[in-house]
């Protein structure tokens, strides 16, 4: 089966990042496209792991070669997915994970149509959650919680036209959730290079075992008195 994009999008602070954690360390057929930013890292963030820190020259050099399979800017820093890391995963036959903001999902959505790709948008239980998370980050200063609330906003307009909605109440759950719509995503009819050869395969072996049967049924079938 050709491995698929799954994208993860949500309000900053919705906890999709945690969710695509989670998602890597229990499944082997699903890896962690990890994205280029040029914000500073926040406290027990390694570059590497949970992002390529880099410069904004770098990150103009990134898109100025055509590296960049989407970029987007978020609270004054810019955001964007490697191709390098994309097409890693794709050779090692993993479901790409994409964690990312809605504007570059747009972007990937456009390049990668269903079922090439599938969006999953992450709602917050209630607004105060929301709110609570953002608030316990020691990175967020009061302008930034504000601007980041703004657009929280914007970004929920955008959630109908993703192809699945999980609401992160319980974090078990919700990383259950997503494991179940990609493991029912593997199973879409067109994901199935050889789907017809199989169905073709299946119904001749139905097909010979019928007429076997019909045969067996005539010969045991007693001869009539005359």
């Amino acid at each position: 089966m050709t491995p698929f994009l799954v994208i993860l999008c949500a309000p900053s602070g919705a906890g999709k990042t945690t969710i695509a954690q989670r998602l890597v360390r229990t499944r082997k057929d699903v890896g962690f496209s990890i994205s280029a930013t040029t914000r500073a890292p926040r406290r027990g963030e390694r570059n590497g792991k949970a992002y390529y820190f880099i410069s904004r020259e770098k990150f103009e050099q990134l898109k100025q070669r055509n590296e960049l399979l989407e970029c987007a800017q978020y609270a004054g820093e810019w955001y964007g997915t490697l191709k390098s890391e994309v097409k890693r995963l794709e050779d090692l036959g993993r479901h790409v994970l994409l964690d990312i903001e809605v504007q570059g999902a747009a972007q990937i959505r456009a390049q990668y149509p269903p079922p090439a790709s599938v969006s999953i948008f992450v709602l917050p239980p209630s607004p105060r959650a929301l709110i609570q998370r953002l608030q316990r980050r020691e990175s967020e200063s009061a302008d930034s919680l504000v601007r980041r609330l703004e657009r929280a906003v914007s970004e929920l307009r955008e959630a109908p036209a993703f192809d699945y909605i999980v609401v992160n109440d319980k974090l078990a759950t919700a990383v259950g959730t997503v494991g179940k719509i990609i493991d029912a995503e593997k199973r879409r009819t067109e994901r199935t290079d050889d789907l017809k050869e199989q169905l073709e395969a299946l119904s001749q072996a139905l097909e010979d075992e019928a007429a076997a049967l019909k045969a067996r049924r005539t010969k045991a079938k007693p001869l009539q008195k005359v």
